[in-house]
């Protein structure tokens, strides 16, 4: 991406004044005045309360209710995994798309947990007071570590509520956010792949867009469709250019309040790194998708969030090597130390932590390949002997002396399931999974690596990964059971080669987790103290960096230059059939081929419906399957996607480029009743 100076001269990253429609605001601090002064309009409390009641959170990604009886709205991309899990080599859902004419058809999702959020409360003060005075780094993250987890734990027992700890503005401030959690959802509709996705990787982050990615779920609860106390009503007249909207969902991370040593560090190092490793990866993942259609399945969901995932990283890289905007965050740095120092309190509190943070950063940097390589073993047989090693080496401790999740009951109980479990598709991809991983292993280690050594031992990626796939049997799932089922001795001593190359490979794993835990310490505690100073001197007229938790953005539909003229900030049914035959059915594999429902009932449409539309309001991943709402409080589209430029996001915001891409929801229930016949469903979402 390549900002132009005025373009890169909008953006702000951590200053008090804030632009256009910048923010991924938290429902207890809106800024409704700046809201009401540029829109003649702002939500209030009753408004504010019905939204957030009426959200629910994916895992990955946000949804809505949308009916009474418990339907719930959400992105075809988010629900792409469970839509493959109640799919089958018969029955594939995500290819061919999926309705329930009738409640009784609608299919139980196994493993689904949908959250609404209910209660938020800000526990700051009492973690503080956890902290004993002179304290150093590591002592400080843990006694609040310790105070939190009691904290929450007190909380679930007296609330019967799923409360998870919400940490905003670097540590700055500590919640404890109160969840309703659902656990019977079931598969309601899916459009096809082809039509929700269509362009595949090509058209993805890129506008005008003309993608039906959504889908439809529904909550029960003691086998009944569940009742939300609140909903969204459907539009009806929809939204129209220039009209105010706003993004209700959970943003997953933005790192808009780092360090400059940080987002330098991920520039230089980090980025890079995981760019090489997506790159290793999809190419497996495409290796094993053409052995045949079956194989293309059980992996169209991985491989659509590696190539998702490039496209993410590949963005924000280029977003933090344009000089002019990166010259902003200095210069926003900047101004803030200045001010800390020019304050004796401050100073003395946070005079020194971009020196700390810089100096940990440093030796991040240093251990980055080896930290992200053995961090993440990317494959079943390491995996799993991996997981295996470590089980048996916390149980044959005496149980007061155990890890947390070995301690408790519920939570062993699932370890024990999960380490014992081989998915299928997983096992079939091992030996493309496995030799991808080696292959990695070998470009970013020198061959004199100790981890290198142990995992190859002089040998090719290819030669390594058939050796040891041929010798272990960790694959099969009766030994895992029984392993999983035995004593931790049998583990220990196992001769199985991966149990054999875990014990190898365990000691260093351990040195560099806790190195990195040390590191992370100081780089956590030092960020806290920057985000009081900053408190401090600019209070709460910022918003905290995105953490997956409910957040409210506005904006307004509203173009953007685009190569040399306008972008339109409506796309139609029209353009979806201009753009399918433009390209033709077979043009690179099929990116433009409609399914052939959608060929034979084009004259059913309205052509000239509103289908996608771009918006000021700034998202990032997790806002998919983020409803868009009105000034009434009525869904008028579904968050999608945002345009390529939105990818520095992570780190600034640029008001004039970044786009928000939405379903309109007009298209929606033009497509349920046209195309897929359900007007059943139609009749629920609009009541009529």
């Amino acid at each position: 991406m390549r900002l132009t100076a005025l373009a890169a001269s909008l953006v702000l990253a951590a200053a008090p004044l804030l632009r256009a429609d910048e923010g991924m605001w938290t429902f207890d601090n809106l800024p409704t005045k700046k809201i009401q002064a540029k829109y003649g309009w702002a939500p209030d409390q009753a408004w504010l309360d019905h939204v957030r009641l009426s959200a629910v959170r994916f895992p990955g990604g946000s949804g809505s209710f949308v009916s009474k009886d418990g339907l719930v709205l959400t992105n075809h991309h988010v629900g792409h995994h469970w839509t493959q899990v109640v799919s089958d080599a018969q029955h594939d859902y995500v290819k061919n798309g999926f309705v329930a004419m009738t409640r009784d058809q609608e299919l139980k999702v196994p493993g689904l947990a949908l959250y609404t959020l209910l209660e938020m409360e800000n526990v700051t003060e009492a973690i503080e007071k956890a902290v004993p005075a002179g304290a150093d780094e590591q002592a400080a993250a843990k006694a609040k570590g310790e105070a939190l987890a009691a904290l929450v734990k007190d909380q679930t027992a007296k609330t019967g509520l799923d409360c998870q700890p919400v940490t905003l503005y670097q540590g700055g401030q500590t919640w404890i956010y109160r969840y309703k959690k659902h656990t019977d959802v079931r598969l309601v509709m899916s459009p096809e792949y082809g039509v929700a996705a269509f362009g595949k990787d090509w058209d993805n982050f890129s506008w005008p867009r003309h993608d039906l990615d959504f889908s439809l779920f529904r909550v029960y609860e003691n086998g009944k469709p569940y009742a939300p106390a609140h909903h969204l009503a459907w539009t009806g007249k929809g939204v129209a250019y220039g009209d105010l909207t706003f993004t209700v969902g959970h943003p997953g991370r933005t790192s808009r309040l780092e360090t400059l040593a940080q987002m330098e560090a991920k520039r230089d190092v980090t980025n890079p790194l995981a760019l090489r490793g997506l790159d290793r990866m999809r190419g497996s993942l495409r290796a094993f998708a053409a052995q045949g259609g079956e194989q293309a399945r059980v992996v169209s969901d991985q491989l659509m969030g590696v190539e998702n995932a490039y496209k993410v990283v590949a963005g924000e890289t280029e977003g933090l090597r344009d000089k002019v905007a990166m010259a902003k965050v200095a210069e926003a740095e900047k101004e803030l130390r200045a001010k800390v120092e020019a304050d004796p309190k401050l100073k003395a509190s946070a005079g020194q932590s971009w020196a700390k943070v810089e100096e940990a950063v440093a030796q991040q940097k240093a251990g980055a390949a080896e930290a992200t390589l053995l961090g993440a073993m990317r494959s079943e047989t390491l995996g799993g002997a991996l997981g295996l090693h470590r089980y048996a080496v916390e149980m044959a401790k005496p149980a007061d002396q155990r890890a947390p999740q070995y301690r408790d009951e519920k939570s062993l109980a699932g370890l024990k399931a999960r380490l014992a479990r081989i998915d299928p598709a997983a096992a079939g991809q091992e030996a493309f999974a496995l030799q991808g991983f080696l292959a990695t292993v070998q470009q970013e280690l020198a061959a004199t690596h100790p981890a290198a050594q142990l995992l190859l031992g002089g040998k090719s990626p290819e030669a390594s990964a058939k050796a040891l796939l041929a010798g272990s049997k960790i694959n099969d799932p009766a030994l895992r059971k029984a392993l999983v089922e035995g004593e931790p001795k049998a583990i220990l001593e196992h001769p199985d080669p991966a149990l054999a190359l875990a014990r190898q490979l365990a000691p260093r794993l351990d040195e560099l987790q806790k190195k990195q835990q040390a590191l992370q310490s100081v780089i956590s505690e030092h960020l806290t103290r920057i985000a009081k100073a900053r408190f401090a001197v600019y209070g709460t007229s910022t918003y905290p960096d995105a953490t997956f938790t409910l957040r409210l953005s506005y904006g307004a539909v509203e173009t953007y230059p685009l190569s040399g003229t306008l972008a339109q900030p409506f796309t139609t049914f029209a353009g979806l059939y201009d753009r399918a035959a433009a390209w033709g059915p077979k043009a690179e594999e099929g990116s433009w081929e409609l399914p052939a429902r959608w060929v034979e009932r084009r004259d059913k449409l309205n052509l000239f419906t509103p289908y996608n539309f771009i918006s000021t309001n700034d998202i990032i991943g997790g806002n998919s399957g983020s409803p868009v709402v009105d000034k009434r409080g009525e869904l008028v589209g579904l968050a999608f996607d945002g345009n390529i430029e939105s990818n520095a996001g992570r780190y600034y915001f640029d008001a004039r480029v970044n786009r928000c891409l939405s379903v309109d929801a007009r298209g929606i229930v033009e497509a349920l009743d046209k195309v897929f016949d359900a007007k059943h469903l139609v009749a629920e979402l609009t009541g009529k």
